[in-house]
């Protein structure tokens, strides 16, 4: 049985990329993580911060 911690991989990630990340929402923080390292760094930003850097995305 697999336990669902609210990870889940970027939708940008290629499948057979090793360049992804992973993101949760937890409490008030949006949480970051290499995919590859799941027991590594993980990076918490504010839910506005997060809503700032996606709307600074360019990928049109």
């Amino acid at each position: 049985m697999t336990r669902d911690t609210g990870w889940f991989k970027s939708s940008r990630s290629a499948a057979t990329s090793d360049a992804c990340v992973e993101v949760r929402c937890a409490d008030d923080t949006v949480q970051v993580r290499d995919s590859k390292d799941p027991h590594g760094a993980v990076f918490s930003f504010s839910r506005g911060a997060w809503r700032a850097f996606l709307g600074t995305r360019n990928d049109r």
